[in-house]
């Protein structure tokens, strides 16, 4: 009887065993959380930096294959189908001296290319036109020059971004306008000369200025020295590739026309509509 109560435990309360392989383990909050992945460079492996700030150079293998194929003095012709005879060399059947020399390079995949002669041509495509083209000899139309208001002493004036000028100038009479006691303000200028594509300009001196390119998001001041020019008969200053170089002024000429200052590229600066340089005459007259 002690025998049957202890194997069906009668009168005890009933114990749950737990199984040692049942039971799950506790996961902490932090254990929970999935792991980052770790971001690296593709360029060079680097975990400090990604690749659109990596500073080292690219490289890629440049092969420059030079065959140099001897040739015998002295052919002699035979049936496809004979036997070579074993006085025969065997070097004259084979190819000679074929070596490829590889060199490794580094090139920066990033910069302009230069257009040279020597360049294969590869790849030819055709340009795209991002507006209408004009009609056929009509060409010519279709240009327009990048022209702007500024502020110069609290006076509005118009100014050309010419990236074709050495350097920034401006015309006596229309500075004259926009500045009459310009000559108070004059420093001297050295023995120079300077010329255009129809004649020689002549310098007066040097005007030392500040201009503001105005923004409704903030407008910018330039400081400048503009040479002042006895024979300049443009309406405007002219802004050479002096000063889009020193202030970094980039012109977008795609589908919207605007320019940037510096780095900040989402400061856009607008042209003027005031932009044809080309008026159509009719050449015939009147007749009564």
């Amino acid at each position: 009887m002690e025998d049957i109560i202890t194997r069906t435990r009668t009168g005890k309360a009933w114990t749950k065993i737990p199984i040692e392989s049942k039971m799950v383990p506790k996961i902490s909050r932090e254990d929970r959380r999935p792991e980052k992945p770790v971001l690296k460079c593709h360029k060079c492996g680097s975990t400090s930096h990604l690749a659109n700030t990596c500073t080292k150079k690219t490289k890629i293998n440049e092969v420059k294959v030079i065959e140099e194929v001897q040739c015998t003095e002295e052919k002699e012709e035979s049936d496809l189908d004979s036997e070579v005879s074993e006085d025969t060399p065997v070097e004259d059947y084979t190819i000679e001296n074929i070596t490829a020399f590889f060199e490794v390079t580094e090139v920066h995949t990033n910069l302009p290319q230069y257009s040279e002669d020597c360049h294969n041509l590869i790849n030819i495509q055709d340009a795209r036109m991002y507006k209408a083209k004009p009609a056929r000899g009509k060409g010519y139309t279709a240009g327009a020059s990048f022209i702007t208001s500024i502020l110069m002493n609290d006076i509005e004036a118009k100014v050309n971004l010419e990236t074709g000028a050495f350097c920034t100038c401006v015309g006596k009479d229309y500075l004259q306008v926009i500045l009459p006691e310009w000559k108070n303000h004059l420093l001297p200028i050295e023995d120079v000369q300077f010329s255009s594509a129809s004649n020689n300009m002549y310098p007066l001196g040097i005007l030392d200025t500040n201009i503001v390119f105005s923004n409704p998001e903030g407008s910018i001041r330039m400081k400048k020295e503009i040479v002042v020019m006895d024979n300049c008969t443009s309406q405007h200053i002219i802004l050479g590739d002096d000063y889009l170089n020193i202030y970094g002024i980039d012109i977008n000429n795609h589908k919207d026309r605007y320019f940037t200052i510096g780095e900040n590229k989402r400061k856009k600066f607008a042209f003027s509509n005031m932009c044809k340089q080309i008026s159509i005459v009719s050449s015939k007259k009147d007749t009564y």
